[in-house]
């Protein structure tokens, strides 16, 4: 149709259980990995800076976390070879390209959390 732009070629279905866009989608349904995408988002970060920032994250969490986004090319990884060591974190092109998305989702679900949670997971209070 004229005036209509060609379709996106799209490169998997996450409806197919075989399929490669399945494994990304688990990858990026971690909550952990969605806090670092949105960390990383404000720029650059040392590794204390990200745990400072995101509560509750455990130093070996955060690395492995760190390690995953940076095997599939969510985030660089650059070592200053300083002494004492530096190394800091940024979001590539593709992680850049995705942070929006997370953001968005962390919004709504700031907005949403008390109406769909009106007590903490694990509380027993009916406050």
């Amino acid at each position: 149709m004229a005036g209509f732009p060609e379709p996106t070629p799209v490169a998997g279905d996450v409806m197919l259980a075989e399929c490669r866009a399945r494994a990304v989608l688990a990858l990026l349904a971690e909550k952990w990995v969605l806090l670092v995408i949105e960390a990383l988002s404000e720029g650059p970060k040392r590794t204390s800076a990200l745990r400072r920032q995101i509560g509750g994250i455990s130093e070996k969490m955060l690395i492995q976390t760190l390690r995953r986004l940076e095997s599939v090319g969510l985030i660089d990884r650059r070592d200053y070879r300083e002494v004492p060591p530096r190394v800091e974190y940024a979001l590539t092109e593709r992680g850049w390209s995705l942070s929006p998305v997370v953001i968005t989702l962390d919004r709504w679900v700031e907005t949403h959390a008390f109406d769909m949670l009106p007590t903490p997971i694990g509380s027993t209070s009916q406050a």
